[in-house]
């Protein structure tokens, strides 16, 4: 066997591999035997079917086959055992393949074409600058969240008469139609123009109203008229409700009750470390929410910074010859960028955990599946009603046909994106510009790709 590579250019190469008879004669004499042993054939017992009518019968699809088979493993080994950076698959000649002779025959020719990515720099220094955007807790924030809090562990009543914020039950139906349909209003969602139409209402009381004016937003508006949000948009005219009942949540008052509540027993004990502890964790989920953003600053700047070659001409013939037809010229014009781009990111990715050995080990997988788990049941209270039984769990969790299930696969990924992008943040520069929830999230919206 015989197998090189002719590098057209920096990004576009071509695997030849010239294979003679000697090179897959043995594999195909030892299928062929296997064949005889094994094969049912009519006139013959089984296991005693000449070779020669097996070579007759089969002999062209086992050499296929065969052939075949030591190719694959062949460029692979070769791209392999050569370090060759290579993206997507090696495509075959087609065209040169379909006119071999397997019939006469004994040495053959392939063609791979393969697109190479040279390698390329990552500057990992304090010179790389981007912004990270930690949210403040403002008093508004911290004001809606223990109202919140307040109405969520609050007591429910059933009042006869109606206030602002209380929640009504009943039936809708557009004016002039007989088609009710079950609704539920919350009061508090309703335009505030709008509020005094639903205030002092009492079981089977009916209330007209124009239903462009009544909410603001198209998701409640298509809850309580049972619609779709496309419905929902083009709703005009008058509707009429009809009060069947109406629920009213008394918030919790702040105490030693509420604390255990939330927080756990005796978690916290006075309504400071209370307040403190919301504080707390309002800016843990915000700080997730800010390294989410930071992570996106960090893939942008190396998408746009590092220079690296790519085979852009071969990754679009790869993208279409793979696609079974989906992937047509029009998807590529509009969205090979976005590939290009994620691609590249993943390269830069790599090289950075080649270049500072990272690894994930099993038990770092099986900790963080553990941890997911625990979440997903209500933490470490959990975990001592199971005991030994989560270790069980956990491999359940992990496990699939062969082991490694996608839940494996993708905590296995999670773990290595956040030991790059730890090796990342440690050695570049961090800006920090603290910002109000809604400033971030105008600056999420403008980030999103």
């Amino acid at each position: 066997m015989n197998i090189t590579l002719d590098k057209k250019s920096a990004t576009d190469g071509l695997i030849k591999i010239q294979l003679s008879e000697s090179d897959y004669q043995k594999k195909v004499e030892e299928k062929v035997k296997d064949y005889s042993r094994k094969a049912t054939i009519k006139g013959f017992r089984q296991g005693k079917v000449p070779t020669g009518v097996i070579k007759k019968m089969f002999g062209r699809d086992i050499l296929v086959e065969e052939v075949n088979h030591l190719i694959s493993h062949s460029v692979t080994d070769y791209i392999r055992d050569n370090k060759l950076r290579v993206l997507g698959d090696p495509m075959p000649n087609v065209e040169k393949a379909r006119t071999i002779d397997w019939d006469a025959q004994k040495d053959f020719e392939f063609e791979f074409q393969i697109g190479l990515v040279e390698d390329f720099a990552v500057d990992l220094s304090k010179k790389v600058k981007v912004t990270s955007h930690p949210i403040e807790v403002d008093q508004k924030t911290m004001d809606e969240t223990l109202d919140d809090i307040k109405k969520r562990f609050g007591t429910h009543s059933k009042p006869e008469v109606s206030e602002a914020g209380d929640n009504l039950m009943g039936d809708i139906c557009k004016k002039d139609s007989e088609e009710k349909q079950g609704s539920y209003i919350r009061t508090s969602q309703i335009e505030k123009s709008q509020q005094k139409k639903f205030i002092g209402l009492k079981k089977d009381d009916v209330v007209e109203f124009e239903v462009e004016k009544i909410f603001a937003d198209t998701l409640t508006l298509s809850q309580v008229l049972n619609l779709s949000e496309e419905e929902a948009k083009k709703a005009t005219g008058t509707y009429i409700f009809t009060v069947t009942g109406i629920s009213r949540i008394e918030p919790a008052e702040i105490n030693q009750e509420l604390f255990d509540q939330v927080f756990g027993k005796d978690a916290v004990k006075t309504e400071q470390e209370f307040l403190d502890k919301i504080k707390e964790t309002i800016g843990g989920n915000y700080n997730r929410e800010t390294q989410h953003l930071l992570e996106h600053e960090i893939q942008h700047y190396y998408v746009d910074h590092t220079k690296i070659n790519m085979p852009e001409g071969f990754l679009k013939s790869w993208l279409k010859s793979t696609s079974e037809g989906q992937v047509t010229d029009d998807i590529l014009e509009k969205e090979f960028s976005s590939y290009r781009d994620d691609l590249k990111w993943n390269l830069v990715k790599n090289k950075i955990a080649d270049d500072h050995a990272i690894k994930v080990e099993e038990a770092e997988i099986r900790e963080k599946a553990k941890q997911l788990i625990l979440e997903q049941f209500g933490g470490a209270a959990i975990a001592e009603q199971l005991g030994d039984k989560l270790d069980g769990i956990v491999t359940n969790y992990l496990a699939g046909k062969d082991g490694k299930g996608d839940n494996y696969l993708r905590t296995y990924d999670q773990l290595r994106h956040d030991k790059i992008m730890t090796v990342i943040k440690d050695q570049i520069t961090i800006d920090e510009k603290k910002v109000s929830l809604e400033e971030f999230r105008k600056l999420a919206v403008a980030h999103r790709h």
